[in-house]
């Protein structure tokens, strides 16, 4: 045992007042009554050694009082068996997990987040009066005891919780934060190990809290087979559900909804850590956005039932046809086409303002390629539009110009055939792989034979990003290449009937419309996360007035809130604050107009039920990292409790305070009830 403040042993001195007390009291003389007054009173006898004894109880239980009183002011502690040095100034700092997965129950039948919360607002206790703490999961600000264990209880579960490592970045921030405390379920997927190796100077607690071995079905992804979606038509809504937890689901319900309408409902069994994928039939109606959802009946883990996205019809493909003064045969395709917006130019009268707004570009055996053509068609490939370039059979100067076109776009390896005498000799295109993604749901069972086009090809190419239509002979007819955000689409012969046959076959249209199809982008994704932080959106921003720029907002039923946002060359981003803490769908409101609507869910990694216990902690940390240590949080004992076991030491400040109260207690009941003189008739003693 060792004593705090050694110094008031001093009071031990005060001993020698009970001491005095006693040996004044056996000098007082003592009473006695004869027994010729009997007949007027009772006398009371009361043996000599009886009344010793309780004396000498008295000053024992006086002395006890004193002894334990003085203990008490020099507060002895258990030494503990690793010193730890806090200072008085020292800043402690309580990382608290507050990420979704902590709503699961633990051993205790009580959600993770609430024994993080109960064992961090304990901390206190374990350090002086003086200490401070930080809690980064609200803010770097220090303070008191009372304030801290204030700020941990208005912690909430928030889907946008900055990762662990991040956490303690921030914690090891702060100045003198030399004391760190570390409660979570330390999620394998999310947490990592290599955080806790970076700091060799902070003395790290990590303290694991175990849920349930339970099954956790959640939406993993929705996809949809065509990006183009129409009104009207059935859409084929691909569902990925996963099973996060350690025991299998084997009935578990999923409904899908398209606005407020049920449109699906089905039972899937999903074994514990694998997937499965579900094909759905849904249909839109009208040309707004619909806010779709797919619930999932999964207990006991409700945080992730509930998965949201956006489905709304796409615009019309925007095409724009450079065409040669002969060329016509990519008008016939998509001009009669309601969802194709086409329009058409000669190169020489080119507007080149419709570069910028077109999503597929097709260069249509032109001629001749000038500085100007050259330039706005690589920018608009750069900027993300689809580029499609039918060759002309041209004379040196054109192969020329289009070679300068091939090395700005950055696709090399281009070679062009020589010149033919006499008409150009016809080959037969091999037949499409039937496993290639670009002729998905193209070819029937009565079609797959079908005889193919003929072509006389003049460019021939190494290699390529992508090998859509191949020659019999193994060289390329139609490839695709990669250039800046857009793609780049090559024919190997020009459509003229001298060189191609390919305009008049039934593949001709097919191929075009699913080039048209790859070069839509969507403007907005279904679905986002909530911790992604930044959104992009092709806004077109309004003209300045002479009132302040309109700003753009978030709103989900009472909660608005003004993001940080900026423009980038027609896109909008938008950075999700930190309010917004709940999935579900958020308006975006611009000029006080609805403009589009965000789907915001919380991070499938979240769903991952696997964790790290205290065991598989101490080893990846290894044995040469004396600074990070491992509790585990039990029922007995809180960690603030093991931790002052461990390094502060057992105070035994309270056992005096008791034992001194017990001293006074028996002091009051001997002098109560202890050797009172027992009552004897006066009769009996007169005989």
């Amino acid at each position: 045992m060792t004593l705090t403040y050694p110094w008031f042993l001093l009071g031990l001195l005060a001993l020698a007042i009970p001491l005095a007390i006693h040996f004044f009291e056996l000098r007082r003389p003592q009473r006695l009554l004869f027994t010729n007054v009997g007949f007027i009173r009772e006398i009371k006898l009361v043996t000599a050694r009886q009344r010793k004894l309780k004396h000498l109880l008295v000053l024992a239980a006086r002395m006890g009082f004193i002894a334990f009183l003085v203990l008490l002011f020099c507060q002895p502690f258990i030494p503990a068996p690793e010193q730890s040095q806090v200072n008085d100034g020292g800043i402690v700092a309580s990382l608290v997990d507050a990420s979704p997965s902590m709503v699961v129950e633990g051993d205790q039948s009580q959600p993770l987040f609430d024994q993080a919360v109960a064992e961090a607002q304990e901390l206190p206790s374990a350090y002086p009066a003086s200490a401070r703490y930080v809690l980064p999961a609200s803010s770097n600000a220090v303070l008191t005891a009372p304030a801290f264990q204030t700020a941990v209880q208005q912690l909430t579960i928030s889907g946008q919780t900055k990762s662990l490592a991040n956490g303690l970045e921030r914690a090891k921030s702060v100045a003198n934060a030399k004391h760190i405390f570390v409660f979570s379920d330390f999620q394998k997927n999310s947490f990592n190990p290599q955080a806790l190796l970076t700091d060799s100077t902070s003395q790290l607690y990590l303290v694991p809290l175990q849920g349930r071995q339970t099954a956790n079905v959640f939406v993993d992804s929705v996809l949809l087979d065509d990006a183009f979606v129409r009104t009207g038509a059935d859409l084929n809504l691909r569902v990925r559900l996963r099973n996060g937890g350690m025991l299998a689901a084997p009935d578990c319900q999923v409904k899908v909804f398209v606005g407020s309408r049920q449109v699906a409902t089905y039972r899937v069994a999903v074994p514990a850590r694998e997937s499965i994928v579900s094909a759905v039939r849904v249909r839109l109606d009208g040309e707004a956005a619909q806010q779709c959802r797919v619930e999932v009946e999964d207990l006991p883990v409700t945080f992730d039932n509930t998965y949201y996205f956006t489905l709304q019809a796409s615009p019309q493909i925007r095409i724009l046809n450079i065409t040669a003064p002969q060329a016509a045969a990519v008008s016939r395709v998509y001009n009669n086409e309601s969802m194709f917006s086409y329009s058409g130019s000669p190169a020489a009268r080119l507007d080149y303002s419709l570069l910028n707004t077109a999503n597929l570009l097709v260069l249509e055996e032109v001629p001749k390629l000038d500085n100007a053509l050259r330039e706005n068609l690589r920018r608009a490939v750069v900027q993300g539009a689809t580029l499609v370039i039918v060759p002309p059979a041209g004379n040196p100067t054109t192969q020329e110009e289009y070679n300068r076109l091939f090395r700005e776009l950055g696709i090399g390896g281009i070679q062009w055939e020589r010149p033919q005498v006499g008409a150009p000799v016809l080959q037969d295109v091999a037949a499409p792989s039937l496993q290639s993604p670009f002729f998905q749901d193209v070819f029937t069972a009565s079609n797959q034979r079908a005889g193919m086009p003929r072509v006389a090809p003049v460019l021939r190419w190494s290699r390529s990003a992508t090998e859509i239509l191949k020659m019999r002979n193994g060289d390329g007819f139609l490839a695709g290449f990669t250039s800046g955000r857009g793609k780049v689409f090559l024919f190997a012969a020009p459509f003229q009937s001298a060189y191609s046959d390919f305009t008049q076959h039934a593949l001709f249209v097919p191929v075009m419309y699913r080039l048209a199809m790859l070069s839509y982008q969507s403007e907005q994704r279904i679905a986002y996360r909530l911790n992604q932080g930044t959104v992009a959106l092709s806004l077109k921003p309004q003209a300045k007035t002479q009132r302040d720029e309109p700003v753009v907002s978030l709103r989900k039923d009472s909660l608005t809130v003004i993001p940080a946002q900026r423009w980038e060359a027609g896109t909008l981003r938008l950075t999700i604050p930190a309010v917004v803490q709940e999935p579900g769908f958020y308006q975006v409101i611009y000029n006080d107009k609805v403009v589009a609507t965000l789907a915001l869910n919380i991070d499938k990694a979240e769903s991952e039920l696997a964790y790290y216990s205290a065991n598989d902690l101490r080893q990846l940390i290894g044995p040469n990292r004396p600074n990070v240590q491992v509790y585990e949080s039990t029922t007995n004992r809180s960690v603030a409790a093991h931790y002052k076991a461990l390094r502060v030491g057992t105070p035994l400040w309270r056992y005096c305070l008791l034992l001194a109260l017990a001293c006074l207690l028996a002091e009051v009941l001997l002098l109560r009830f202890v050797g009172r003189p027992r009552a004897v008739p006066a009769a009996a003693v007169a005989a």
